[in-house]
């Protein structure tokens, strides 16, 4: 069986910490069993290591989480990269492609797939695997996995069997989305579950959707051509068209962390960051991001998240709220982690008058990482290194540079950095435009831009 796990979403419901450049899963907010603060995505992917399925298991996301997959779980996980967002089906289609074009699998071999974050025990996957014995026993197109409600919950799909048998699975009728509680009790007493995102079928079931598209079954070729692929989900393109469909019930532990109020239940510490909880703030959770301390008295049953993006002061109960509350607030990303390290926006001022931006980053470079060797087209850059020695590349001449070095770049300059022990730097751009397509990349290793530049001594 292989594995595609879905890396996607927006960043909206755990806002501030989360944006669009670091989606919940990156967060790391959970223990590990070192006692070590892990993501949601390092923590699955520790559970199928464990039970073997690791190797078999590749990630479908999008060009915007690569660097941050990198950097937790490493380079040797294949990454389905989609070249733009066009939601499920293109994404698990291309994945498909992969599959068949780029490994050893056969067409008869069976695929599940499944979200990226569930926060489940181990036993959860293990399940899974019993997918494939009930596609080989029913012969049905797709087989789902659902979970067994405990209460009637207004937040959970539901699927729903089609009349209440006693058998070790289920012949899927219908499905329904988010019922309110009255009708949640009705779908329970028929035997339905809680739909959590699992579902398996045979390699082949997909390629021939691709053959009906007459579009290419090669990874690369598809990838080329994925805008020819209909921007529509899974469940439309392929769940609703299936002629039979059955569901494997699981009744272990298993919750989306996908509020405040849900991942905090799962938090092992009430605070993590700098601050201060008075005692009487019962079950009040603090998450701060930066530097800064932070006071909370008197406050109970609370979330109080501070990143570089904002400060959340919520309720735990009202903080689903947020992802309405925070619609229509656009705003780039104040915090990114990438491959070589992470940065923070400092500040960001306008002027009006001449039409210029200027925007100032704090950048931490990890020891042995390098930035890309690159230029803009339209801002200039000055760096001040502020710790850790390195080696500065610029128009093919590499010097090394040390805390107190300023390094300013123009526009159209072909630059990049290697930090020999962990450094840091204050980046001010300045420009008509800061954008992040204001790129042009010519080398990305160090090992590359040293072949192609020459030495001198500082």
């Amino acid at each position: 069986m292989h594995l595609v796990l879905l890396s996607g979403g927006s960043g909206k419901r755990l806002w501030p910490l989360s944006n669009d450049a670091r989606s919940k899963q990156f967060l790391r907010v959970l223990d590990d069993h070192h006692q070590h603060l892990s993501s949601m995505v390092q923590r699955v992917f520790g559970q199928l290591n464990t039970i073997g399925l690791g190797g078999s298991t590749v990630i479908a996301t999008g060009k915007g989480q690569v660097e941050m997959l990198e950097d937790q779980l490493g380079k040797d996980v294949p990454l389905i990269v989609e070249p733009e967002r066009r939601d499920t089906f293109p994404a698990i289609a291309l994945a498909a492609a992969y599959l068949y074009s780029m490994t050893d699998a056969d067409l008869d071999e069976v695929v599940a797939v499944l979200p990226v974050d569930p926060y489940v025990e181990t036993a959860f996957f293990k399940r899974i695997l019993d997918l494939q014995k009930l596609l080989d026993d029913t012969g049905a197109d797709l087989a789902l996995m659902g979970v067994k409600p405990t209460y009637p919950s207004e937040k959970y799909g539901y699927i729903v069997p089609d009349k209440n048998e006693n058998n070790d699975y289920i012949k899927v009728d219908h499905f329904t989305e988010k019922p309110n509680e009255a009708l949640a009790r009705q779908l329970i007493e028929k035997s339905a579950l809680w739909n959590c995102g699992v579902f398996a079928f045979r390699l082949k079931y997909i390629i021939k959707k691709l053959e009906a598209l007459d579009l290419p079954l090669n990874y690369e070729e598809l990838s080329q051509q994925f805008s020819k692929l209909p921007k529509i989900s899974f469940d439309y393109a392929v769940v609703e068209k299936a002629k039979s469909i059955v569901a494997l019930p699981y009744e272990g532990f298993w919750k989306d962390l996908g509020t405040w109020n849900t991942l905090t239940e799962e938090m092992s510490t009430q605070q993590i960051g700098r601050g201060i909880i008075s005692e009487d703030s019962e079950n009040t959770n603090l998450i701060n991001e930066l530097d800064l301390p932070v006071t909370v008295l008197g406050i109970s049953n609370a979330i109080v998240a501070v990143s570089p993006d904002g400060i959340l002061v919520s309720d735990k109960d009202q903080s689903p709220r947020i992802k309405e509350v925070m619609k229509g607030f656009d705003q780039r990303p104040m915090y990114e982690e990438r491959h070589w390290g992470s940065y923070r926006v400092i500040d960001y001022t306008s002027y009006s008058k001449n039409h210029e931006e200027v925007l100032t980053k704090k950048i931490k470079i990890k020891a042995g990482h390098n930035l890309s060797y690159h230029c803009h087209h339209i801002r200039q850059e000055v760096w001040t290194i502020i710790k850790g020695r390195g080696r500065f590349a610029e128009n093919g001449v590499i010097r090394s540079i040390k805390p107190g070095d300023v390094v300013v770049v123009p526009a159209e300059t072909l630059h990049a950095i290697v930090a020999d022990e962990p450094m840091e730097l204050i980046e001010v751009q300045m420009g008509s435009q800061l954008i992040e397509e204001d790129i042009k990349r010519k080398y990305m290793e160090w090992k590359e831009i040293e072949e192609n530049c020459s030495s001198v001594r500082s």
